[in-house]
């Protein structure tokens, strides 16, 4: 956030400020023939610069009204998304090329999956249905020049129901779990990933590798704790794309406990589970690369994430 400081003759200044348009959904359907293409979008733009005048004077000459910035990001889709990385990049070139006094800014987006229903045997033409396991996540922070192109996914749940355990753990008085080397691993996967800055990328296609790279890597190998996962989901990302410079995750650890049917005469050899949604374990790390400098203050801008 822009961080200049004004200060007032009672020593209360203005700190960081953003401001913008949050949560603009914008669909955009292609339809060159007549089989059509869709795009759907939630888009937040926020801006950096110089906004003190607002703010301290009431004066309004440097704000970019909020409903500019969502009427920009409906008519920057009229040219087509492509990508949610390349069209942030779009919005934040535009804003900060456009208003000397913007410097800066962050800009979002969440990505929902469509696919063709299939009618007759055939997959329909502009007929769709809502799919995805997963909901896609971009962001764009800026800063004059510079850009850090951030991607992501959020609510790829994902369960294995074996080659998992949790045992070797400290105990004391307070300890009631009990160790097990066969346990069912369940998470919802939210993660971002930094691309290094400058790279040229195929933004589609290094998505749909990352996702098939995260699920592979978690059915491999046996799990002695769900941070263990973790680290082997982000190691294999980041030697497969020398382009992604690192990964963050944050993974709830879904417990499933076993169920004691003991009172009812019956046994359960580890079949018979009770999902329970809260309270849950909540693993957060980042998986990066030796020596690598990141950029702090552009993480620190997006929150929920270690």
């Amino acid at each position: 956030m822009n961080d200049e400081v004004h200060a007032s003759p009672a020593g209360i200044v203005l700190g960081a400020n953003q401001y913008g348009k949050a949560e603009v959904r914008v669909v955009k359907v292609t339809r060159d023939t007549d089989r059509h293409e869709i795009e759907d979008l939630n888009v937040t733009s926020q801006l950096r610069g110089d906004f003190a005048g607002a703010h301290l004077d009431g004066d309004n000459s440097h704000v970019v009204a909020t409903d500019t910035q969502k009427n920009t990001i409906f008519a920057f889709a009229r040219d087509g998304v492509g990508s949610p990385e390349r069209f942030l990049q779009r919005l934040a070139d535009h804003f900060i090329g456009s208003f000397d006094w913007v410097t800066g800014g962050r800009w979002l987006a969440e990505s929902y999956a469509w696919e063709r229903i299939v009618a007759h045997g055939e997959p329909h033409d502009h007929s769709f249905v809502r799919s995805g396991q997963e909901v896609r996540t971009a962001a764009v922070v800026a800063d004059g020049d510079v850009r850090h192109v951030f991607a992501g996914l959020k609510d790829l749940t994902v369960l294995k129901t074996t080659r998992s355990g949790f045992e070797g753990y400290p105990k004391d008085r307070y300890t009631t779990l009990q160790e097990t080397t066969d346990r069912i691993l369940a998470t919802s996967v939210s993660t971002r990933w930094r691309y290094v800055d400058g790279a040229e990328v195929d933004y589609n296609a290094v998505y749909g590798s990352v996702k098939a790279i995260l699920l592979e890597a978690f059915t491999e190998n046996y799990s002695a704790a769900l941070q263990t996962t973790l680290f082997e989901m982000g190691q294999a990302v980041l030697e497969a794309h020398p382009e992604i410079a690192e990964i963050r995750f944050s993974m709830p650890n879904k417990h499933h406990f076993v169920v004691d049917l003991a009172p009812f005469g019956l046994d359960n050899p580890n079949e018979v589970f009770y999902a329970s949604d809260r309270s849950y374990g909540l693993i957060e790390a980042s998986v990066e690369r030796e020596g690598a400098t990141s950029p702090a203050e552009a993480w620190a801008s997006l929150g929920a994430f270690c």
